[in-house]
């Protein structure tokens, strides 16, 4: 029951959260391999994009890949939040005392980010290559056509075959083994303090609201360059398009360093933190309170 709960906060949260997410891999994919005075932007802003986005392909497209990211969240928080509360009820991230012992939670929350990175990647690949289609005059990076989340899967799998699914994957346990490990570090320590103090004592709603919002500043900080590489990776496609663009995580990291800076590192950080934090906020308070209500409902 533990893994269904967190999936379902995974699933709902990104409903609301999903059009922040077109705009950051529209943000992270344009001037791929360019200095910033080498290429015009086609999106000069959150808001720009976002109107940019809805002129061009319409108010749906904001919406793009909703159903893979459904599928995503589910998957990827279902393992993820799942793993870590049997870790948190069976004890195995406190000390002896009680307490939280920080080592512990950061191992426990790292490792449910990779198992949930390696079950959820095949939907990122999808999602991501959905998100990145767009009309001709606003398109950035690699175009990849689908009618739909099944025929982009069953056409990945025809041409890339079952490796196409897991492009990015090293990336992606990178970047949920960090974000995984500050946000329900931070979570978890967040609210410990917050209780310490006195604060929200007889709201668990609000508990969940404060503790999950201080934990999405640190996520959108720690990811952010993982997140641009495994964005990168997930949409350059296979080698028949053309040469491959990256060879790897590191090849990736560099190329993007070399060419585009630190700035190239942190792009779409706004909208990032603007889908990490509600998103975060989101999920960690519906799985909070379901997980209240079922160990409630256990109780009687």
């Amino acid at each position: 029951m533990e893994f269904v709960i967190g999936g379902l906060a995974g699933a709902g949260a990104t409903i609301f959260t999903n059009p922040m997410d077109v705009v950051k891999t529209r943000f992270q994919l344009q001037g791929e391999l360019r200095a910033r005075n080498e290429h015009t932007a086609r999106y000069r802003g959150i808001f720009h994009a976002l109107y940019v986005i809805a002129r061009n392909d319409g108010m749906l497209a904001l919406q793009k890949g909703l159903a893979p990211a459904m599928l995503l969240g589910f998957t990827m928080n279902s393992v993820r939040l799942g793993m870590y509360h049997v870790a948190e009820v069976q004890g195995w991230t406190k000390s002896k005392d009680g307490d939280i012992n920080i080592n512990k939670t950061i191992f426990w929350s790292s490792a449910s980010g990779v198992m949930s990175g390696l079950a959820a990647n095949p939907a990122s690949v999808v999602k991501t290559r959905i998100q990145a289609a767009a009309h001709p005059s606003i398109a950035v990076g690699r175009q990849h056509r689908y009618d739909g989340m099944m025929d982009a899967f069953i056409t990945i799998y025809k041409t890339e075959g079952v490796k196409g699914f897991f492009a990015g994957v090293n990336a992606t346990c990178a970047r949920l083994a960090v974000g995984s490990a500050a946000q329900l570090t931070t979570f978890s320590t967040a609210k410990e303090v917050l209780q310490s103090y006195g604060i929200c004592q007889q709201s668990p709603f609000g508990l969940a609201f404060f503790a999950s919002a201080l934990s999405g500043v640190m996520v959108a900080l720690a990811i952010c360059p993982f997140d641009v590489t495994a964005v990168r990776l997930y949409n350059q496609g296979p080698a028949s398009k053309g040469e491959l663009l990256y060879n790897g995580v590191f090849d990736c990291l560099k190329k993007i360093y070399t060419t585009e800076g630190v700035h190239g590192l942190y792009k779409g950080i706004g909208p990032l933190y603007l889908r990490i934090a509600p998103h975060t906020t989101l999920s960690l308070v519906i799985w909070d309170m379901l997980n209240n209500l079922f160990d409630k409902n256990k109780k009687s």
